[in-house]
């Protein structure tokens, strides 16, 4: 009968079963040592079968129950079931190293072996691991089963509202219905719809309007993008935390907010600027290059259109304008260019004498330029050099006189021309940029050249100017105006004009104010007597107009006056006017038609004015004033209320026709002009009476 093995040891039966898988196979291989025996395979015969595992459990005999008698702290020992050997356990502290107690162990077992374990052993790392893993995988799915429960709340929750964090214009419509976020928009971004838009940049600003370029907000098709619930629950979450931002839906005239971006494009655009060098004083300055940029139009159009509703300003694209310069290329032409130019004076050698070109005038000639390689180029201002270096050699040069035509006893004559000796600035300059790099011998040669007369005694002799082909005189004018008369006539005396030139007074006088010597003298202005700088100037103009009307000469301008002045011919007359900066507005031209010359010359007195014009006569000329017709009476205007006041009887206003007649001498062909004015009626003027004394 086979042994049994549950109870091998003989323990009590309160025994408390305890092993391990270590425990077991080593108690397999002991009893395979001690010859158990070992079931046939076959199952034929043999040695009797092992007990199993369950039977081959060692077992320990149950702990005391009373640890009263145990020192806090002692080395407890427990026989191996089947040793005589002890396992000791250890307490937390050992107060009393010396005493040990026994738990009696009993020999027996399988062949004595050791089979005893600590049975106060922690849990294995591997036991911990396993602990974790599933304490891990409750929480997990815990927490997976309360997201899945939000997911569906949230999505009951916002049916039929706009998304969560939803905002449109900076305006935030999330979780309301169409219909209330329609109204939320309207009620916050309509009062600023009527505002300028405001573009931006960089630091630069412009504005267009938005009923002019038909801009206009489509709600319900801004509403309807903003309405699209997520499905993806990682979305949903996601916007717990964040915002989502709708561009709005909007209409506008394509072509009229093009239109209004190419407009305000300048305002916005930056041009390119290329590097270059300026001076303070002496001190060369580099002046990095600075790329431009042009408004993308088709692109900011997007934007505005996009943005316009959000009332802030709107940062719009740009496109990039390159430079040809680099900042590179600017040092380098500062170190080679322009702190040696400036760094010590250079001698200009004359004839006799020398001139110094100093370091504040190279600075104020040098120029500089891209040169296409990413660097700059020098060159210098020739009239600065010339400005700085001439009259120091003014000694040396004898400038060339013209010719002059003057009256003598009545008579033109032709005083001769001398040439003189000048320097010729430009090849005497050739030479100074390169100059201007050298540390030391920093020196250039003065170039003399002949200098010829501009106008020479052949020239003056072939004009032809022998006798008067043409003159006029005025009279009748008063002091003031005659200051003005005689202050014009001296400017004018002596003009001279070449064949085919046009002569215009108020060019050849330019501005005529205080500063020119013209004083205030009496106008007509709006029909009644006024005052005003230069005043008078119409009647010179008058009496030179008929002198070229007389001469031949072809009228190029002229205007009559607006109201008839009884001391000029009807229909022949001028009037000249300028700006107050000297522009001319109305002027008195003429073409010299002739073959000769014509000179100008004037001779005032303090009661007339009188004008020739001097050359070879080839024109006979014969003026014809018509009828006066289409009489206009005049009207009555009271005066002004306050200050002087001119009266005036009037006169009335009509039309008349002028005539001329010219027969050329030398070929005997005659034409006529006609020439029709239109005079207003002067009105008549009440002057108020005088306040009573």
């Amino acid at each position: 009968m086979p042994e049994n093995h549950h109870n091998r040891t003989g323990a009590d039966p309160s025994t408390e079963r305890l092993r391990t898988d270590s425990d077991q196979q080593n108690a397999s291989d002991a009893e395979s040592a001690q010859g158990w025996p070992v079931q046939d395979p076959q199952g034929q015969g043999g040695s009797p079968a092992p007990e199993s595992d369950s039977e081959r459990t060692q077992q320990i005999a149950a702990l005391p129950t009373d640890f009263s008698g145990f020192p806090i702290g002692a080395t407890q020992t427990i026989a191996a079931v089947g040793s005589d050997q002890p396992t000791a356990y250890h307490g937390a502290e050992q107060t009393n190293p010396g005493a040990t107690q026994m738990f009696g162990g009993q020999q027996g077992g399988v062949g004595g072996s050791q089979l005893g374990w600590n049975a106060f052993d922690e849990p294995t790392p591997a036991d911990e691991k396993r602990q974790k893993l599933l304490k891990g995988g409750l929480i997990a799915g815990a927490a997976a089963a309360a997201l899945v429960l939000l997911y569906v709340g949230d999505l009951l929750f916002t049916s039929g509202s706009l998304p969560r964090g939803t905002v449109v214009a900076g305006v935030d419509v999330g979780t309301l219905d169409p219909a209330a976020a329609e109204s939320k928009l309207r009620d916050e971004l309509e009062p600023g719809l009527s505002k300028p838009v405001r573009l931006q940049v960089g630091d630069r600003s412009a504005t267009v309007e938005p009923d002019e370029v038909g801009l206009q907000m489509d709600w319900a098709e801004t509403v309807k993008k903003a309405d699209d619930q997520p499905l993806n629950p990682f979305t949903r979450i996601g916007s717990l935390f964040s915002t989502h931002n709708v561009t709005p839906a909007s209409r506008s005239d394509r072509e009229q907010l093009v239109a209004a971006l190419q407009e305000v494009s300048p305002q916005l655009g930056l041009e390119p600027t290329d590097g270059n060098i300026r001076f303070e004083g002496t001190t060369p300055i580099p002046v990095n290059p600075v790329p431009g940029q042009n408004l993308d139009i088709q692109h900011a159009a997007n934007a505005v259109q996009a943005k316009w509703a959000e009332g802030r300003p709107i940062s719009l694209p740009v496109t990039q304008l390159p430079v040809s310069t680099t900042r590179e290329g600017v040092q380098k032409a500062l170190h080679e260019i322009a702190e040696p130019a400036v760094a010590s004076p250079v001698t200009v050698r004359g004839q006799g004498k020398n001139a110094t070109l100093e370091p504040e005038a190279i600075a104020e000639a040098l120029r500089f330029t891209p040169d296409g390689r990413g660097g700059l180029k020098a060159s210098l201002d020739g009239p600065v050099l010339v400005g700085a270096l001439e009259p120091q050699l003014r000694d040396t040069m004898k400038p060339g006189k013209n010719a002059e035509i003057k009256l003598e006893n009545g008579a033109p004559v032709v005083h001769p021309s001398e040439d003189g000796v000048g320097v010729d600035w430009e090849k005497s300059l050739e030479p100074m940029l390169e100059t201007l790099r050298k540390p030391q011998q920093r020196a250039v040669q003065a170039v003399y050249v002949p200098a010829p007369a501009q106008f020479t005694t052949d020239q003056a002799n072939q004009l032809g100017i022998r006798e008067v082909v043409g003159e006029f005189e005025t009279g009748g004018f008063e002091a003031a105006s005659g200051v003005n008369i005689r202050r014009v006539a001296e400017q004018v005396n002596g003009a001279l004009l070449r064949p085919g030139e046009t002569f215009s007074l108020n060019g050849y006088t330019g501005p005529r104010g205080i500063p020119q010597g013209y004083v205030e003298s009496g106008i007509i202005e709006d029909g009644h007597p006024g005052r005003a700088v230069g005043g008078g100037i119409s009647q010179f103009a008058t009496t030179l107009y008929n002198a070229s009307y007389f001469a031949g000469m072809k009228d190029v301008e002229h205007k009559a006056h607006s109201y008839y002045i009884s001391r000029y011919p009807a229909g022949r007359e001028a009037t000249v006017f300028q700006g107050p900066n000297g522009k001319s507005i109305i002027d008195v031209k003429f073409k010299n038609v002739a073959k000769s010359g014509i000179m100008i010359t004037t001779e005032w007195t303090p009661s007339s004015i009188k004008v020739k014009l001097w050359g070879t006569k080839q024109f006979d000329v014969q003026s014809t004033t018509g009828p006066r017709t289409e009489p206009t009476p005049p009207a009555e205007k009271p005066g002004p209320a306050t200050g002087p006041c001119s009266p005036s009887k009037g006169a009335p206003g009509f039309t008349v026709v002028d005539t001329r007649t010219i027969r050329d001498i030398t070929t005997g062909e005659v034409r006529t002009e006609n020439q029709k004015v239109k005079y207003n009626p002067q009105p008549i003027i009440h002057c108020p009476p005088p306040p009573p004394r």
